[in-house]
């Protein structure tokens, strides 16, 4: 037994509190979540799907568990401005795991349409819950399964389009209000679940901030219900800073001729690691799947998906890019698996990385595993250093050696940003992505209260 010792203990002293502060829906599968976390324990690097990442020694420190409810210390839309100006329908803001909802932003939600806490929906929630999120098959998903207190509930009807994309920003807070004792490791357990109806639309985009410079550990875990002929864009920004850990797990379901657009960009962070577990379950569906990731320092980036092809005539592509600075390291383990009878399959994978030092390291390790013989497959990666050729040439014209550097990285990581099409975040990224490459972007951008 490792360090997964002191979330048993955890969980036996304080079952009560966290049941009464949880909705039925969630508390149904809670003991069985904990049963299947103390079968399986934390995963060592042995395991396949966690070979770069230790996730037991991210849980070795005592952090504590947000189990009250947390006041606000200043108003949110003051403390943080909207990343992507003019973006938004509403703004919802999550301050480690309590829901903030504010009306005052332009638009309306179409009719039938939510977006609130799980404890106000329960039979949605007992519907969908846990349904695509197997907490026997991974042990971070059961952890958060066991932990979780509230979710985020995004429900779009039948035949139903939000126009507007829609901005979560989560704020993680170690500091209450009225309050003089600051937690110095706090962890918390952040869900949501996504359903779309048949021929609904939505775009949605997550943003993580950390408001205080604190160590936080914050699981993730995002289930997403993708009807027939439905759409989602589905982002994920993280600008964080270095004391923080993030481990998300995202599970998305596809019927017959759905689309998905899932996007990850890890600006800033301390150590990430993102799981994508993707599936078609019906025919003519397609998804594509881009990766941005900026790193430097001593900071960890960790990308491992799975793509499952179940049915026939579907469409996945990927690409994923790195660029390494320092000691930074980087991962990225992508799989394909097309299922026997899953014939005119069509998938791309690509992973290129740049390591700008001799420290910096970057694993890569794509894979196809196909049982059908009608189908076009690819992949590929790379790992390389700034072209000389290309260098010399810019210093040739006047271009000093930085400022060489800043652009071909800039020019590198653009392929992926080009490919989103919510057009506000593409501009806002152009422009935060250069800051980063010039040290510019020490923090998360929308936070007063850290500087």
């Amino acid at each position: 037994m490792g360090s997964e010792k002191q979330y048993i203990e955890l969980y036996e002293q304080a079952r009560q509190m966290i049941f009464d502060h949880a909705p039925e829906s969630m508390n149904v599968v809670r003991d069985t979540a904990f049963e299947d976390f103390r079968k399986q324990g934390f995963p060592t690097k042995k395991v396949e799907r966690y070979k770069y990442t230790d996730i037991q020694k991210l849980f070795e420190p005592d952090y504590g568990v947000n189990l009250s409810r947390l006041q606000i210390p200043v108003d949110p839309y003051e403390a943080f401005r909207c990343d992507v100006p003019n973006l938004s329908t509403s703004l919802y803001f999550v301050v480690n795991d309590m829901f903030f909802h504010d009306d005052k932003p332009k638009g309306h939600l179409p009719e039938g349409v939510i977006i609130g806490s799980m404890r106000d929906y329960p039979e949605l929630v007992a519907k969908y819950y846990t349904k695509l999120a197997k907490t026997s098959e991974d042990a971070i998903t059961a952890l958060n399964t066991m932990l979780a207190q509230d979710g985020l509930l995004v429900y779009v009807p039948k035949n139903t389009k939000v126009d507007r994309a829609i901005q979560v920003i989560n704020i993680l807070k170690a500091t209450p209000q009225n309050a003089q004792r600051v937690v110095p490791d706090l962890m918390v357990n952040r869900r949501v679940l996504i359903v779309l109806e048949e021929c609904a639309e939505i775009k949605m985009l997550f943003c993580d901030h950390a408001a205080d410079d604190r160590n936080f550990l914050a699981t993730q875990v995002i289930e997403a219900y993708v009807g027939e002929n439905s759409s989602l864009d589905l982002y994920c920004m993280e600008e964080t800073h270095n004391k923080n850990v993030r481990l998300s797990n995202v599970y998305i379901d596809q019927q017959a001729n759905s689309r998905v657009n899932h996007n990850v960009i890890t600006l800033h962070n301390g150590i990430t690691r993102n799981k994508l577990d993707l599936t078609f379950s019906g025919e003519g569906a397609e998804c594509q799947c881009y990766g941005c990731v900026i790193a430097d320092k001593q900071q960890h980036v960790d990308n491992n998906t799975l793509i499952v092809h179940k049915v026939p005539h579907c469409t996945s592509q990927e690409l994923y890019k790195y660029v390494l600075d320092d000691k930074a390291i980087g991962a990225f383990a992508g799989r394909v698996l097309v299922e026997h009878g899953a014939q005119k399959t069509t998938s791309q994978m690509t992973n290129q990385n740049l390591t700008a030092t001799k420290e910096a390291r970057m694993y890569t390790q794509p894979m196809l595993e196909i049982y059908a013989d009608d189908v076009k497959c690819a992949h590929g990666s790379t790992v390389g250093q700034l072209n000389d050729a290309a260098l010399f040439y810019m210093r040739q014209r006047g271009i000093s050696l930085q400022e060489a550097k800043v652009l071909l990285q800039n020019a590198f990581i653009n392929e992926v940003i080009d490919h989103m099409q919510l057009e506000p975040l593409r501009d806002r990224l152009h422009y935060l992505v250069e800051k980063r490459f010039r040290g510019e972007l020490n923090k998360c951008s929308g936070c007063k209260l850290c500087k």
